[in-house]
């Protein structure tokens, strides 16, 4: 886990930031999302760091590939999110209960009706956010096994299409920007992860 890499990285030093069960962390990534997260090193930083977060000031922005083309190209998804009353092992957009989530999304390159590359960026953070609103609008993340459903083969699809596809063992999400300003500067600071190998194929 990340909690066991950064107690090796930073040895004793992280023990009780944040808790002791999560030291310095103050978000999280799915699994099998990958990319880019920030850790606290010091008391001082994660306090900083979590009002940051409590504010919505830290900016984060996501690659994700979707089952076919949102219309319009550009638009936001508001919508509580909350476990689901169907499965208790999911989350839903939910009517009169929830927490309030909001994402913002747009269009990179569509590829066709059949699938498209977005950026999402978050105006909150909540559990499955991005994977839960994108099928709520029928646009469900390709290799989501929780919320994506069947996946949507277009007629004709090529046996290096379908290949890659069937390889693909996790939600198509990247988290490939996070800004914030730094807990001692205050300086704007931006931090990319490039989007990783098996996604480029999926590309």
């Amino acid at each position: 886990t990340l909690v066991n890499a950064l107690i090796a990285h930073c040895g004793d030093s992280l023990s009780g930031i944040g808790g002791v069960r999560r030291p310095g962390i103050l978000h999280r990534l799915d699994k099998d999302t990958s990319g880019v997260m920030v850790a606290a090193k010091t008391d001082a930083a994660h306090a900083a760091l979590a009002a940051q977060f409590a504010g919505r000031t830290i900016e984060r922005a996501y690659d994700a590939l979707v089952w076919g083309v949102p219309v319009p190209h550009r638009g936001e998804i508001a919508g509580n999110i909350g476990r689901s009353t169907r499965n208790r092992k999911k989350m839903a957009v939910l009517r009169g209960a929830g927490r309030p989530a909001l994402t913002r999304y747009r269009v990179l390159r569509g590829f066709g009706t059949t699938a498209s590359h977005l950026e999402c960026r978050l105006r909150t953070g909540r559990t499955h956010q991005i994977r839960v609103h994108m099928a709520h609008i029928k646009h469900p993340l390709l290799g989501d096994q929780v919320y994506g459903g069947r996946p949507r083969l277009p007629k004709g699809a090529s046996e290096d299409f379908i290949g890659v596809l069937r390889g693909f063992q996790r939600q198509a999400l990247h988290a490939a920007q996070l800004s914030l300003f730094h807990p001692e500067t205050e300086e704007w600071m931006t931090w990319k992860a490039p989007l990783p190998q098996d996604m480029q194929d999926l590309l």
